[in-house]
């Protein structure tokens, strides 16, 4: 099993370089929205590991939130230019590739960048400017963009061989379809051993995080009441800072959306300030990694069912904070999956963000107040200017069910009822 993991370069755009790096990203798309994967800059299409990719400009426009709420702003707060994505394998050598097949187009965006030296070592800036995530999450852990594509043509031939009535049973039509593929392909490649490292460090955790959290125990005991007092205290004071967005808002987020089964999301934001709610959340993301690392790694998290990856990454000293998702169906769909069926899990997270809808315990209320949460959450997005995936056109189901048939095509010995589920899947 190849398992997946996450880059991001983040640097500070260099002052009156915003709209000339913005009409350099511009020419990676075909049509706003739409990213050309063979555009001259960055050609997407070349690199077989990388599932997404994104470019995109956070510029907040929600920093008065701070004054409005706690008399202060954050200052000398950059605009920052993001490069991230999720690929098969290590995160350094899919860097390393990029330099060596598109160096010449990163050096024309980083060169909009401070302190970028366009004949420095690329690499080396690359890496120096990489921020890792607080918590990250993989539909799929193991499912690389090769088994991806294979599948998904191993689903096509079937269907072209199924064309046409046939009276065989079921179990006939699969030995039968098994042996075309087996003499004609698709190819279907052998999933790579499961790296030893990655092996150590999964293991390592699934025994580490309990083992300490057994250890804090009688300390969580100790300092709960004071937690609950101290955060109810601040969950009835915090104000709700959720004003609808403003038409051209909207307008500039909804030209980027819906030109596939799947849209990507991009969304930053100040956290409420003190070590009280920064301690919270960095505890939140610690348990929610785990989860990801070790619970959630089969198709969903918790009951939400669309996304493809997701990851919250701390920046500006962790004052702020950047989330970027890749989800099937449109945003409305999204948020009211997340709302109806984990909204306690928003609040967790989220809730330690200025503005955000009134919550109780962190658990009730919240992104229970439905316009109120889907306002906020629309504010705090922002356009995300080149976005990149590897198979178009297919949805986290539709993986499901592909990565289903290659299995069902190679069992062995299958049932006439197991075939004709089977069947019912092609």
């Amino acid at each position: 099993m190849t398992p997946q993991s996450n880059f991001m370069v983040a640097a500070p755009i260099a002052p009156g370089q915003e709209a000339g790096l913005r009409a350099v990203l511009a020419t990676m798309n075909s049509s706003p929205g739409v990213v050309d994967p063979n555009n001259p800059l960055v050609p997407f299409a070349r690199f077989d590991r990388l599932h997404v990719a994104r470019f995109v400009i956070l510029n907040d426009e929600t920093l008065g939130d701070d004054l409005r709420q706690y008399g202060e702003t954050l200052v000398n707060l950059p605009v920052w230019l993001v490069f991230l994505g999720d690929c098969d394998g290590p995160a350094e050598t899919m860097l390393a590739e990029f330099v060596a097949q598109a160096g010449t187009g990163l050096a024309m965006i980083f060169e909009h960048c401070e302190g970028f030296d366009r004949h420095g070592d690329l690499l080396a800036w690359m890496q120096a400017h990489s921020a890792n995530p607080a918590a990250q999450y993989v539909n799929w852990v193991g499912r690389t963009v090769r088994q991806i594509r294979e599948e998904a043509a191993l689903r096509a031939a079937l269907c072209e061989r199924l064309q046409g009535g046939s009276a065989e049973s079921a179990l006939e039509i699969h030995r039968r379809l098994a042996a075309s593929v087996r003499q004609l392909g698709p190819a279907l490649t052998p999933p790579a051993p499961t790296p030893l490292p990655w092996l150590a460090n999964r293991i390592g955790n699934l025994i580490g995080v309990p083992i300490a959290l057994i250890a804090l125990l009688p300390f969580f005991i100790l300092y709960a009441p004071c937690f609950l007092w101290e955060l109810r205290r601040r969950e009835s004071s915090d104000a709700v800072i959720a004003p609808q967005p403003t038409p051209e808002h909207v307008s500039a987020l909804s030209v980027l959306e819906d030109h596939d089964v799947t849209n990507q999301f991009s969304a930053f934001g100040s956290v409420k300030p003190g070590w009280f709610r920064l301690s919270t959340l960095v505890f939140i993301f610690w348990v929610l990694n785990f989860s990801t690392r070790q619970i959630y790694t089969r198709g969903r998290l918790a009951r939400v069912g669309t996304i493809h990856f997701a990851r919250w990454v701390f920046m500006d000293n962790r004052r702020r904070l950047l989330f970027a998702s890749n989800y099937d169906g449109s945003l409305d769909s999204y948020m009211d999956d997340f709302i109806n069926k984990v909204a306690y899990g928003l609040n967790l997270v989220f809730s330690n963000g200025i503005g955000y809808p009134r919550t109780k315990f962190m658990l009730s209320g919240g992104a229970k107040e439905e316009m109120t949460f889907k306002y906020y959450l629309r504010r705090h997005q922002v356009p995300t200017q080149v976005w990149y995936k590897a198979y178009p056109g297919l949805s986290t189901a539709d993986l499901a069910r592909n990565t289903q048939i290659r299995e069902g095509l190679e069992n062995q010995t299958m049932t006439e009822a197991e075939a004709r589920r089977w069947l019912a899947l092609i």
